[in-house]
């Protein structure tokens, strides 16, 4: 089992919408940057864990824990002129992009902020906190995964 994080602004895809979905579960479309991409064609598995974090709000923070219950298949977003996140040069035969399905898994106890990740040693290394990192997805691994969970009560 791998970790993750993906992020989504809470007044377009925040974790309240997922929990509204039937089964809590839903696709996670949109992801238009090769690197990340390439993380949900390639990389996520059917069980994997994943920080949800509200980006682009005050204060962006991580709010729950979701899975991935489907492995990469073609954003069908992509293909449609009236979608949002809709590529000409994306091809149902050749697809460009790629999305997973999450299912909401839980809340954390409560919202653990950016600023305040930022100031655990044992979290220098994780993507989330480094300068210039701005990717919507990013693996966590274990240990600060476990350190992250372990300061949810505080």
């Amino acid at each position: 089992m791998a970790y993750w994080l993906m992020k989504s602004e809470p007044d377009v895809f925040g974790i309240e919408h997922l929990k509204a979905l039937p089964n809590q579960t839903d696709h996670w479309d949109g992801v238009r940057n090769y690197q990340a991409r390439n993380m949900m064609r390639d990389e996520m598995k059917v069980g994997d864990q994943v920080f949800f974090y509200h980006s682009n709000c005050k204060p962006p923070a991580i709010v729950g824990i979701m899975e991935v219950t489907r492995e990469g298949y073609p954003d069908h977003t992509a293909f449609d002129p009236d979608e949002k996140y809709y590529d000409p040069k994306s091809d149902p035969e050749k697809p460009r992009w790629y999305m997973v399905d999450v299912k909401h898994v839980r809340d954390l106890k409560r919202e653990i902020p950016l600023d305040e990740l930022k100031q655990y040693p044992e979290l220098s290394d994780m993507r989330l906190v480094q300068k210039g990192n701005r990717l919507s997805i990013m693996p966590v691994d274990k240990k600060e995964w476990d350190f992250i969970l372990s300061i949810e009560d505080e």
